[in-house]
């Protein structure tokens, strides 16, 4: 497993994220390097540490990727999405610099103060500002002042893909706008979506949103939304395929063709009696799963369409022909 993320931050596995935030800001204060000029080196050590650990820890998809493969895994790419949070070309993980974690952390909380929201507004409001002990001689030059400016919003995009590009897997390009010391630019990105990829996941270009004077460059998120399919309903990684039948029909069987979101049509047989509830699972035919485990199921869903009335001589055929089933 390597390192213990939650031992860093002293808190438990299943730490929410408020108490992951209030951990984070308790130990960022006490290691901040700007506050310990006796022993920088070690301050700095240490102050890197929680700030990957909290980086990791806040992220859901870095953190399940780390519960389940440990720090050794999620250096190495295992469960990580190209270009995705944080995960680099070959699914590698991206540290973030702890500068900006901090930034990003506390110029929220104190971003409204008259001050501007600097290092010596932070550290005042925790009892002891930049004249305090261990901080004698650090003024607005010091190492790390300029670079905990205040980081903008992330703009955030949704972007609709079809099934078939979720399943398959795609790549377009979109076109942002920013502004930069108030001239506006353009630039062109690349969102490159892999299979299997759900509702809800965030491509984020770092440094590429708007820019103030003596700020930090906010970042551009794309959120993946998910369009309605006419045949499919996706849960999980499964596909969920709805088909009316006639009460003969799921009495005595039958054959169906589904067309596959990959262009394919699937024959599947329906040999045994259809009764409420029940499904046909089709194992392998569903939505593709990361880190290459396979795909899900195809799950097919029935609705019996009964006859509005039957003759006297068809209720008698059906009673002497069900009269021995159990």
């Amino acid at each position: 497993m390597g390192r213990s993320y939650y031992d860093e931050l002293g808190v438990a596995k299943g730490a929410s994220e408020a108490e992951l935030k209030k951990a984070y800001r308790k130990l960022a204060m006490k290691w901040h390097p700007d506050k310990n000029k006796d022993n920088r080196q070690q301050a700095e050590e240490k102050f890197k540490k929680i700030s990957e650990a909290y980086d990791v820890l806040s992220d859901k998809e870095k953190r399940a990727v780390y519960d389940k493969f440990g720090e050794d895994g999620l250096k190495s790419g295992m469960g990580g999405g190209g270009g995705a949070n944080g995960f680099g070309r070959g699914g590698h993980y991206n540290f973030r610099r702890p500068e900006d974690i901090f930034s990003e952390v506390f110029g929220a909380q104190f971003g409204g103060m008259g001050g501007g929201g600097g290092m010596e507004d932070i550290f005042s409001m925790f009892g002891g500002g930049m004249g305090g002990p261990g901080f004698a001689g650090a003024g607005p030059s010091c190492g790390m002042r300029r670079s905990a400016s205040r980081k903008p919003n992330p703009t955030v995009n949704n972007v609709p893909f079809a099934l078939e590009d979720l399943y398959s897997g795609v790549t377009k390009k979109y076109k942002i706008t920013r502004t930069v010391n108030g001239q506006q630019q353009q630039e062109t990105v690349t969102v490159d979506v892999q299979p299997g990829w759900k509702k809800g996941t965030k491509v984020t270009f770092e440094g590429k949103g708007d820019q103030r004077q003596g700020q930090l460059a906010g970042d551009v998120v794309f959120v993946i939304d998910e369009k309605p399919h006419p045949h499919f309903k996706r849960e999980g990684n499964d596909l969920v395929f709805s088909q009316d039948i006639l009460l003969t029909q799921a009495l005595c069987g039958f054959a169906m063709s589904i067309p596959t979101l990959d262009g394919r049509t699937l024959r599947v047989n329906i040999g045994e009696v259809v009764t409420p509830g029940y499904e046909k699972v089709v194992a392998g035919e569903g939505m593709p799963m990361r880190a290459g485990k396979g795909k899900g199921n195809l799950r097919i869903k029935f609705t019996v369409r009964f006859p509005k009335r039957l003759t006297d001589d068809q209720k008698r055929m059906i009673k002497e022909g069900l009269k021995d089933t159990a």
